[in-house]
Protein backbone atom coordinates (compact mmCIF):
# COMPACT_ATOMS: atom_id res chain seq x y z
CA UNK A 1 0.00 0.00 0.00
CA UNK A 2 1.00 2.91 -0.90
CA UNK A 3 0.45 6.94 0.63
CA UNK A 4 -0.05 10.01 -1.72
CA UNK A 5 1.38 12.59 -0.94
CA UNK A 6 2.13 16.62 -1.47
CA UNK A 7 5.02 18.11 -3.23
CA UNK A 8 6.21 20.29 0.12
CA UNK A 9 6.39 16.74 2.34
CA UNK A 10 7.73 14.65 -0.55
CA UNK A 11 10.31 16.61 -1.08
CA UNK A 12 10.98 16.99 2.58
CA UNK A 13 11.02 12.89 2.61
CA UNK A 14 13.20 13.09 -0.33
CA UNK A 15 15.64 15.48 1.43
CA UNK A 16 15.92 12.89 4.65
CA UNK A 17 16.18 9.58 2.66
CA UNK A 18 18.76 11.38 0.45
CA UNK A 19 20.71 12.39 2.50
CA UNK A 20 21.11 9.50 4.87
CA UNK A 21 21.61 7.29 1.83
CA UNK A 22 24.50 9.16 0.32
CA UNK A 23 21.97 11.02 -2.16
CA UNK A 24 21.68 7.71 -4.14
CA UNK A 25 18.36 7.22 -5.79
CA UNK A 26 17.22 3.85 -8.18
CA UNK A 27 16.60 5.90 -11.30
CA UNK A 28 13.97 3.98 -13.74
CA UNK A 29 13.77 4.82 -17.38
CA UNK A 30 11.89 3.09 -20.09
CA UNK A 31 14.11 1.31 -23.24
CA UNK A 32 12.55 1.88 -26.61
CA UNK A 33 10.35 -1.74 -26.24
CA UNK A 34 8.98 0.24 -22.97
CA UNK A 35 10.20 -2.15 -20.68
CA UNK A 36 12.51 -0.77 -17.60
CA UNK A 37 15.86 0.44 -17.45
CA UNK A 38 17.03 0.59 -13.92
CA UNK A 39 20.61 1.95 -12.70
CA UNK A 40 21.66 3.93 -9.62
CA UNK A 41 22.14 8.03 -9.65
CA UNK A 42 23.33 10.39 -7.14
CA UNK A 43 20.57 12.73 -6.71
CA UNK A 44 20.04 16.65 -5.17
CA UNK A 45 16.99 18.74 -4.49
CA UNK A 46 17.59 21.99 -6.28
CA UNK A 47 16.02 25.08 -7.70
CA UNK A 48 15.29 24.67 -11.92
CA UNK A 49 18.16 26.72 -13.71
CA UNK A 50 15.42 28.76 -15.24
CA UNK A 51 12.32 28.64 -13.56
CA UNK A 52 13.31 28.62 -9.89
CA UNK A 53 10.54 25.73 -8.63
CA UNK A 54 11.71 22.57 -7.26
CA UNK A 55 13.81 20.21 -8.96
CA UNK A 56 14.94 16.54 -8.76
CA UNK A 57 18.65 16.58 -10.21
CA UNK A 58 21.69 14.52 -11.02
CA UNK A 59 24.51 14.58 -13.79
CA UNK A 60 25.00 11.38 -16.47
CA UNK A 61 27.93 10.88 -18.74
CA UNK A 62 26.93 11.18 -22.08
CA UNK A 63 26.17 8.23 -24.64
CA UNK A 64 24.29 6.15 -21.81
CA UNK A 65 21.37 3.97 -21.80
CA UNK A 66 19.81 6.57 -19.56
CA UNK A 67 19.95 9.68 -21.81
CA UNK A 68 19.20 7.79 -24.76
CA UNK A 69 15.59 6.53 -23.14
CA UNK A 70 14.83 9.85 -21.73
CA UNK A 71 15.85 12.00 -25.07
CA UNK A 72 12.93 9.19 -26.17
CA UNK A 73 10.08 8.94 -23.25
CA UNK A 74 10.93 12.26 -21.28
CA UNK A 75 9.83 11.03 -18.03
CA UNK A 76 11.05 9.33 -14.91
CA UNK A 77 10.81 7.93 -11.83
CA UNK A 78 13.32 8.07 -8.50
CA UNK A 79 13.25 5.72 -5.28
CA UNK A 80 14.74 6.60 -2.50
CA UNK A 81 15.15 4.51 0.33
CA UNK A 82 16.99 4.06 3.79
CA UNK A 83 16.26 1.09 5.99
CA UNK A 84 12.28 0.60 5.37
CA UNK A 85 11.35 3.89 4.33
CA UNK A 86 11.22 4.77 0.44
CA UNK A 87 10.05 7.87 -1.32
CA UNK A 88 9.13 7.45 -5.22
CA UNK A 89 9.12 10.01 -7.50
CA UNK A 90 7.92 10.25 -10.88
CA UNK A 91 8.18 13.71 -13.19
CA UNK A 92 8.99 14.87 -16.38
CA UNK A 93 12.47 15.51 -17.21
CA UNK A 94 14.39 18.02 -19.10
CA UNK A 95 18.19 17.25 -20.40
CA UNK A 96 20.86 20.09 -20.50
CA UNK A 97 24.14 19.85 -22.05
CA UNK A 98 26.21 19.98 -24.90
CA UNK A 99 23.52 17.78 -26.69
CA UNK A 100 20.68 18.95 -25.28
CA UNK A 101 19.85 23.07 -24.98
CA UNK A 102 17.55 24.32 -22.37
CA UNK A 103 15.34 26.88 -23.56
CA UNK A 104 16.44 30.18 -21.69
CA UNK A 105 19.45 28.86 -20.27
CA UNK A 106 22.90 29.67 -22.01
CA UNK A 107 25.39 26.83 -22.57
CA UNK A 108 28.25 28.88 -21.11
CA UNK A 109 26.50 27.93 -17.57
CA UNK A 110 26.33 24.23 -18.15
CA UNK A 111 29.86 24.13 -15.97
CA UNK A 112 28.05 26.21 -13.12
CA UNK A 113 24.68 24.21 -13.36
CA UNK A 114 27.24 20.53 -13.04
CA UNK A 115 28.98 22.37 -9.85
CA UNK A 116 25.33 23.03 -8.31
CA UNK A 117 23.79 19.75 -9.17
CA UNK A 118 27.26 18.03 -7.40
CA UNK A 119 26.92 19.71 -4.39
CA UNK A 120 22.97 19.11 -3.93
CA UNK A 121 23.77 15.96 -4.29
CA UNK A 122 26.42 16.11 -1.39
CA UNK A 123 29.26 15.96 -3.64
CA UNK A 124 32.74 18.03 -2.28
CA UNK A 125 35.83 18.06 -4.87
CA UNK A 126 38.68 19.30 -4.38
CA UNK A 127 39.39 20.59 -7.68
CA UNK A 128 36.56 21.94 -9.53
CA UNK A 129 38.63 23.11 -12.62
CA UNK A 130 39.61 19.69 -13.21
CA UNK A 131 35.73 18.48 -12.78
CA UNK A 132 35.06 20.63 -15.20
CA UNK A 133 37.17 19.18 -17.63
CA UNK A 134 35.95 15.68 -17.09
CA UNK A 135 32.14 17.46 -17.10
CA UNK A 136 33.74 18.50 -21.16
CA UNK A 137 35.21 15.51 -21.73
CA UNK A 138 32.71 13.12 -20.74
CA UNK A 139 29.77 15.18 -22.47
CA UNK A 140 27.88 14.90 -19.25
CA UNK A 141 24.39 16.35 -19.50
CA UNK A 142 22.04 17.36 -16.72
CA UNK A 143 18.86 15.33 -16.01
CA UNK A 144 16.45 17.67 -14.40
CA UNK A 145 12.89 16.19 -12.87
CA UNK A 146 10.39 18.05 -12.10
CA UNK A 147 7.95 16.12 -9.34
CA UNK A 148 4.76 15.54 -10.59
CA UNK A 149 3.66 12.26 -8.14
CA UNK A 150 4.99 11.45 -4.97
CA UNK A 151 4.10 7.79 -3.33
CA UNK A 152 5.47 6.14 0.06
CA UNK A 153 5.06 3.50 2.62
CA UNK A 154 2.60 4.91 5.39
CA UNK A 155 4.25 6.47 8.48
CA UNK A 156 4.52 4.03 11.33
CA UNK A 157 4.31 0.86 9.45
CA UNK A 158 6.00 -2.15 11.32
CA UNK A 159 8.41 -4.06 8.95
CA UNK A 160 9.39 -7.53 9.89
CA UNK A 161 12.26 -8.70 9.14
CA UNK A 162 13.63 -11.46 6.76
CA UNK A 163 14.14 -14.93 8.92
Amino acid sequence: MTTAIDTAEGLRQVEQLAAAERYLAVLVTHRGDRDPSVCIVNVGIMPHPVTGESVLAFVSRGSTAKLANLRRSPRAQLVFRSGWEWIGVTGAVELVGPDDQLDGFPASEHAQLFRDIYHAAGGKHSDLEEYDQVMVAERRTAVLLRPIRFSSNPSGTDHEEPK
